[in-house]
């Protein structure tokens, strides 16, 4: 897909180097980013690395080179969105009416990525209209949730309190989800429970439902920063983002800006993929105005459709939240700078 200038700091995927088997990040236990001029980012693989330890000046191999640049590349993303600041709280809504998509597990680790990296501060809620799969696919067993939440939301005056309604993750985000019972939500809802989370954390990530016309969502939308659409390589996925797409242009104003630089993430989930579906799928959202894409590759983790943890994913599906991560963080800052 042929990005924008100004996406092209965001790679379509992060797999540079297919064969590493540990994380270019510090943060999942890879070695800190050096500068190149320094006697440690000389070479350090084999007889590379035997002469280098003698001063002794050798030309870096492609492997080398490669593996240097995603590491540098990888540094990068995660500087944007630690040193990201904004003046008030901001927000992350997760949507495509699709299901099966990959909404929550998108939701969980995007936040996730996110909260590793800043060291907390980030809330994720689940903001569909009927009881979502946020608080099953989410670590932890927490007593009170959304629901409870709306119930209680006025007498929720400090950081202490609203943390009795969260399930904090390994990763530093905490999770607000719901019981399979809980009433269903309006828009007023959200709105509210919104209000007070930012009160107490710098970033709101929200997983919607499947009914764009519900008032769940139409109050999602509204308390919303920048727009997150998860899709696979299948039909069926794109054209309901699209059709998302379509009626938030259709309202304008601050829905359709949110259309217009919505980031969207392309799941690899493990069935058969041709090219030819992957190319008519970057062509539809090219002429749909979608300029950035990035893909995620598939892992075992997210497949297993269990309790997920961010420090359980392979290497390269980490530092692909991570990148996009950055991606969202980038156009949270256009975004809410434009405000």
């Amino acid at each position: 897909m042929d990005v924008p200038p100004e996406s092209a700091s965001v790679p379509a995927a992060p797999e540079a180097v297919p064969e590493r088997s540990d994380s270019a990040s510090i943060l999942f236990g890879g070695a800190p980013l050096v500068l190149s001029d320094s006697p440690a980012a000389k070479p350090t693989s084999s007889w590379q690395g035997f002469l280098a330890k003698f001063g002794l000046a050798t030309k870096p191999s492609p492997q080398e080179i490669a593996r240097l640049e995603h590491a540098e590349r990888q540094a990068r993303f995660e500087e944007e969105v630690r040193r990201a600041v904004w003046t008030r709280a901001v927000s992350v809504l997760v949507a495509n009416r699709k299901g099966g998509v990959g909404k929550t597990p998108v939701s969980l680790l995007l936040s996730g990525a996110m909260a590793s990296v800043r060291g907390g501060s980030v809330a994720v809620l689940d903001a569909a209209d009927d009881s979502g799969a946020l608080r099953l696919r989410a670590e932890g067993t927490p007593r009170l949730g959304m629901g409870e939440l709306v119930r209680d939301i006025n007498q929720v005056k400090t950081a202490g309190q609203l943390k009795g309604y969260t399930a904090p993750q390994t990763s530093f985000a905490d999770v607000i989800g719901s019981a399979p019972e809980r009433p269903r939500l309006s828009g007023e809802d959200i709105v509210c429970v919104s209000k007070v989370v930012d009160e107490f954390y710098s970033i709101r990530v929200m997983d919607s439902g499947n009914v764009y016309r519900a008032e769940a969502f139409q109050g999602a939308v509204s308390v919303t920063d920048v727009l997150v659409i998860p899709i696979t390589n299948a039909g069926d996925a794109v054209i309901d983002a699209l059709e998302l797409l379509r009626q938030l242009r259709s309202a304008g104003g601050a829905p359709e800006r949110l259309a217009d630089t919505a980031v969207v993430l392309r799941l690899h989930d493990g069935r058969p993929e041709t090219p030819a579906v992957a190319d008519e799928v970057e062509r539809l959202l090219r002429d749909a105005g979608v300029t950035t894409l990035l893909d995620i590759p598939y892992d075992a983790h997210i497949a297993e459709r269990g309790e997920l943890t961010l420090g359980k994913l392979q290497p390269a599906t980490r530092e692909a939240f991570v990148a996009a991560a950055a991606a969202a963080v980038r156009t949270l800052q256009d975004n809410v700078s434009n405000d």
